[in-house]
């Protein structure tokens, strides 16, 4: 019997938050118990917590957020935006791919479960995509970024037509009705997204398709202005007094937040979470120690890497953080 698009996309993909997080009050005691176990990854963990805990504590501190996009496939979106809406970071960079899909899921893409081991040819004929053991089917991602992204720079070319990739984020934000968006929660708590890579994305090629469209037709076309936020970052980077960056992932996410840092004298604080290895020689695999030798993290850093997947270790960190939430004062 053949498989169809409906035996398939079945169970949705549902972002989670800190509220949920906060329900599960055994966390208080997750940390004890890891302090006990003490040997192999949960020494990190336990690390982890108390370096987050201080730098979110620290008043003078600009705390970065990093991360990748595949993450914002899964309910990590909402855990996300959640963090920009309790104010509990005040920088995000991350890639194209997050623009795509937290686009995409605002706006009514449905993401749904499946395996690792699915036939990816008999998904291709079903029009499905796979991302890992996460499906979307064709039609809730690119035409939803692409017809988004040409309205958008409709109404923003009767503005102007130079505009930073960051300042495009923040009108694509306030386009999106989605509490557990992104865009929408950073556009709305003044939050500034830097994403270096823009246009290695669906909405980036949106960019292109649009301007070439216009060409055509002697219109008005977008000048993305990528140096602009390169100011704007650095602006950021030597108006504050400390820096601190939590880093879910590798890639040009991480290495744009460490690389600015540098120019400050290094990240005062800094938790990494990635599965890459270190011993490729990789950007993402490199621990925290590493950066400490280009004068990305300063030597007397509270910093710590914890090796492991991201959808199993941040929740399990922020739950515990969450339960002192009260006792955090960012503001």
């Amino acid at each position: 019997m053949a498989i169809t698009r409906g035996d398939l996309l079945r169970r949705r993909i549902a972002d989670i938050t800190l509220g949920d997080l906060q329900e599960i009050r055994d966390f208080s005691k997750v940390l004890m118990i890891y302090e006990k176990i003490g040997g192999f990854s949960s020494a990190f963990v336990v690390d982890a917590v108390r370096v987050i805990k201080e730098m979110l504590n620290d008043k003078e501190c600009k705390i970065f957020l990093g991360f990748t996009a595949n993450l914002i496939a899964t309910g990590l979106r909402g855990l996300i935006a959640s963090l920009i809406a309790y104010r509990l970071v005040d920088i995000i960079v991350t890639t194209g791919g997050t623009v795509d899909h937290d686009i995409a899921r605002a706006l009514g893409g449905r993401y749904y479960h499946g395996k690792f081991e699915y036939d990816d040819i008999m998904l291709k004929n079903l029009e499905i995509h796979r991302l890992g053991n996460v499906l979307i089917p064709v039609e809730n991602y690119g035409p939803i970024i692409e017809k988004f992204t040409h309205e958008l720079l409709e109404e923003l070319l009767e503005i102007k037509e130079v505009w930073t990739p960051s300042e495009l984020l923040k009108e694509s934000g306030k386009r999106l009705d989605d509490e557990n968006s992104i865009l929408f929660q950073a556009a709305k708590n003044n939050v500034s997204i830097f994403s270096p890579g823009i246009i290695d994305s669906a909405f980036g090629t949106a960019l292109f398709t649009y301007n070439e469209t216009k060409r055509a037709s002697k219109g008005k076309t977008l000048k993305l202005d990528v140096i602009g936020d390169l100011r704007r970052i650095s602006d950021v980077v030597f108006d504050s007094q400390k820096l601190g960056a939590i880093i879910l992932g590798g890639g040009i996410s991480k290495h744009h937040i460490i690389w600015w840092s540098q120019f400050k004298g290094g990240l005062d604080y800094a938790v990494y979470i990635t599965t890459a290895v270190e011993w490729d020689g990789s950007l993402s695999g490199a621990r925290t120690r590493e950066a400490i030798s280009w004068g990305k993290v300063k030597p007397e850093a509270r910093h710590i890497n914890v090796p492991g997947d991201v959808t199993i270790i941040f929740p399990l960190i922020m739950g515990i953080i969450s339960q002192d939430l009260d006792h955090i004062k960012r503001r």
